[in-house]
């Protein structure tokens, strides 16, 4: 069985969270937290050198890291991954854009906003990071004009990949309601069945 080391609150475990359920993967869950340090502990570093969530053991005893990556390796030969060669690199173009134009713009002010003091000085970053998330929100827009999911008009990890901080970027300060196509995708992914929650805790295995 896949283990799961997670923190209940991270977009990021989320994503393979709901993959897995859609899946309908069983898998046991093992909560990390975050910010207690448990990701820096000998144990933890053993399993993932860079120290963070989420990290699946596999069944034959393998370490994987990196969540488009984990969801890359359960998505293969199933419907959530195309397997025709130009839908399979404009998948991986969405994740890219996750990591790098999406994530530290939309899940890092969540992150300042939940989970830092209020006079931490990070709050000083959030103006700067707001802009930059609704430029990446106007992206997701503009991409979803004229299409129901983000390839190949059918559900897929790429979906799943922009969805887990998207649907809570009001959380951080994001307003969602200038980007009606977007709130429309949302509802369809959330309509996605199985479905759990970002804070659903998973059943104990």
């Amino acid at each position: 069985m896949i283990t799961l080391y997670d923190y209940l609150d991270s977009g990021n475990g989320y994503k393979v969270r709901l993959l897995l359920t859609q899946l309908g993967i069983p898998y046991r869950y093992v909560d990390v937290d975050i910010m207690r340090g448990e990701t820096r502990t000998p144990q933890f570093l053993a399993m993932n050198l860079d120290g963070r969530i989420p990290t699946i053991q596999l069944e034959d005893g393998r370490y994987l890291a990196q969540s488009d990556a984990i969801l890359w390796y359960l998505a293969e030969g199933t419907a959530f991954l195309p397997a025709e060669r130009y839908a399979r690199a404009q998948v991986l173009q969405w994740m890219f854009f996750e990591q790098y134009s999406h994530e530290p713009y939309v899940a890092t002010p969540r992150f300042i906003v939940r989970h830092l003091p209020a006079d931490d000085p990070r709050r000083g970053e959030l103006p700067q990071r707001l802009v930059r998330g609704r430029a990446a929100l106007e992206v997701m827009e503009k991409h979803l004009q004229s299409r129901s999911y983000f390839v190949d008009e059918r559900y897929g990890i790429a979906d799943i990949a922009l969805y887990a901080y998207t649907h809570v970027a009001e959380d951080g300060g994001l307003e969602l309601a200038p980007y009606p196509k977007l709130r429309a995708w949302l509802a369809r992914v959330a309509g996605q069945k199985p479905y759990v929650g970002l804070l659903d805790r998973p059943p104990q295995i």
